[in-house]
């Protein structure tokens, strides 16, 4: 099966963590500033893979129990198994499942469209008050250095003349300024929503069961609401999100936690009937379960410069912020996490800005990228392609259960969320998968579970100009003659190029570039931007543990099987390095492990 039309859509998944990364460089000091989703991740990962690790929190356990309510959390299956591979799902209370989403939206021309669709894996949402502070403990007894106190620019340089990396994941204190703001990434110079958020008990269940409620009314706001896990025990979040200077832009007078309750029951009495009703007997968790403010999106360099000339690495929120309206944030911070964690293991040379800037840059291609366009777009008025679709899938079911997918991997929304044309594709594709005799999504599910490499599959058309696509359907055919294939959907813009072209190269990608296996199975974007290639007459990606240069064979070149294209190739020329192959076994991207009775 070929990644172009099942694209890896989760993040590195690794069933032993500590095997695989122990060892890989000698011990490292790492400091991270920022005791937050991502910080405490980092830093578990990082212990569990034998670094040293300060972490600097500015608040101790004890005062963030205590304090105020920090987010929504809503965390999704690709991030719980990214928590999973750092070792946090052990050290961490279950909070309840939710196990589908419902969407609603009424439009200002008096029309609605509402569906509904299981997820995959139930997402979960656990109060950053129990996280943090269980993650926080558990850091120093594992041997971390834990300083308490907001760290300042001067902090900094301290941190930097005696650890290796700073990785920064705070923007307090100032802090947030040593990050240049990437200008052509952060298109809004102002806040596009007023946001509330507060924490009850005793809301009236869903009768469907554990659902993340999502409601919007355009050019008003949103509101979304799921069942967490608190300090003492498990409740509801409700979240509502309104248009600045519009009728939910009502918290300013709001002074006491009574007063916001108040005020939540009279908005959603006027603009999300259904919630108001099952809040009427609700009740504060407690006095610090309130939270109100308004978020500006950015997007920041990240290797930021201390006074001194040290570069520093910004995270998470300090340089990937998004509203949030879909809920992105916790997901992008334990993502990063992973991302970062695997970067700087991998790595064996200095942990300088250039490293920095590369390995967020390769974040922000495979994963950051696409949350961020997504979430911008929703707080736009939707198009009207886009209500076609959600249009739409109210009444395809498969439909539905990929926009909620999209939710976990917002790449599954490139490109036709963004384009009226391809827009209209993916419906004709949508509406043909249901005509199949097999469940698609199923019969992909039970053909993920043969575990196979990852290759990017590069050439050149006429003119020079390369082209890329993922697959993880090549194999080997032939020893003598030295023969391969692999197979390309019809539906890739870049099959033309290939069936024009006489050769191919297979790039066999390693563990640490599964960001581009992202990057090269995403229709419309630039593959090439960023990507280090060798000096070839073919692409040749940098860094693979092997390549293959193929002529292909057949008169015409092709062989039409289904919906793909099968491609026969000798191999002219090959180089394998080795090095750790990167894995794609039911959905996730994996990392090979020896067998233990090997």
């Amino acid at each position: 099966m070929s990644v172009v039309d099942l694209p890896p859509v989760r993040l590195v998944a690794l069933s032993h963590p500590g095997e695989r990364l122990a060892g890989m460089t000698s011990a490292r000091r790492i400091a991270i500033v920022g005791a937050g989703p991502a910080g405490t991740a980092l830093a578990t990962g990082l212990l569990h893979a034998g670094q040293q690790v300060t972490l600097v929190s500015d608040r101790t356990p004890q005062e963030i129990r205590s304090g105020s309510v920090m987010s929504s959390q809503v965390t999704f299956e690709s991030a719980l198994e990214a928590e999973a591979a750092l070792g946090l799902t052990d050290l961490l209370p279950a909070s309840p499942p939710i196990t589908r989403m419902s969407y609603a939206t009424k439009r200002p021309n008096g029309s609605a469209a509402e569906l509904t669709a299981e997820l995959a894996t139930p997402a979960r949402s656990l109060d950053q008050r129990v996280r943090l502070p269980l993650l926080i403990d558990e850091i120093e007894r594992r041997g971390a250095k834990v300083i308490f106190g907001l760290a300042t620019v001067e902090d900094l340089e301290e941190l930097a003349a005696e650890h290796d990396l700073v990785v920064v994941c705070t923007g307090r204190g100032g802090l947030a300024s040593l990050f240049a703001v990437d200008e052509a990434r952060s298109p809004y110079s102002r806040p596009q929503r007023v946001a509330a958020l507060t924490y009850l008990h005793d809301v009236l269940p869903d009768p469907a069961g554990p659902t993340l409620r999502y409601h919007c009314v355009e050019g008003v706001g949103e509101c979304f609401t799921c069942p967490a896990l608190t300090v003492d025990g498990p409740c509801d979040v409700f979240v509502v999100e309104g248009v600045p200077g519009g009728p939910l832009d009502a918290w300013d007078d709001v002074r006491t936690p009574a007063e916001h309750l108040h005020r939540l029951r009279d908005l959603l009495a006027q603009h999300f009937p259904a919630e108001a009703t099952r809040i009427r007997q609700a009740r504060l968790v407690d006095d610090g379960s309130v939270l109100r403010g308004r978020i500006l999106p950015v997007v920041r360099r990240a290797a930021g410069l201390l006074p001194s000339g040290a570069a520093v690495l910004g995270m998470a929120d300090v340089v990937v912020l998004n509203d949030p309206l879909t809920s992105q944030g916790a997901n992008n911070a334990i993502k990063s996490a992973s991302f970062y964690l695997e970067a700087i293991t991998a790595h064996d040379g200095d942990l300088d800005a250039d490293w920095m800037q590369r390995t967020f840059d390769n974040f922000w291609r495979g994963w950051a990228q696409w949350a961020t366009e997504w979430t911008n777009s929703w707080l736009q008025p939707a198009r009207p392609h886009q209500r076609a679709i959600l249009d739409a899938a109210t009444r395809h079911p498969a439909l539905a259960g990929r926009l909620v997918a999209g939710f976990d991997d917002a790449r599954l929304f490139a490109p036709w969320w963004f384009d009226p044309a391809e827009a209209d594709a993916f419906l004709v594709a949508q509406r043909l998968d249901e005509e199949s005799r097999f469940d698609t999504r199923d019969l992909r599910r039970a053909l993920g579970q043969y575990a196979t490499g990852v290759t990017v599959v590069t050439t050149v058309d006429a003119d020079g100009a390369p082209f890329g696509m993922t697959a993880n359907s090549f194999t080997s055919v032939s020893i003598n003659p030295p023969l391969v294939l692999w197979a390309a959907a019809k539906s890739s813009p870049s099959l033309t190029a290939f069936e024009a072209s006489d050769r191919f190269a297979v790039n066999v990608l390693a563990s640490d570039q599964h960001h581009l296996s992202r990057q090269f199975a995403t229709s419309g974007a630039d593959k090439f931007d960023g990507v280090r290639l060798r000096p070839a007459d073919l692409p040749l990606l940098e860094g693979t543990v092997a390549h293959f240069v193929c002529r292909r064979l057949l008169e015409n070149g092709r062989v039409d099987a289904g919906d793909h294209v099968v491609f026969l190739g000798e191999i002219e020329s090959y180089q394998a390095p080795g090095g750790e192959p990167l894995v794609f076994h039911s959905g996730f991207y994996r990392l090979a492990t020896k067998h233990p009775d090997l």
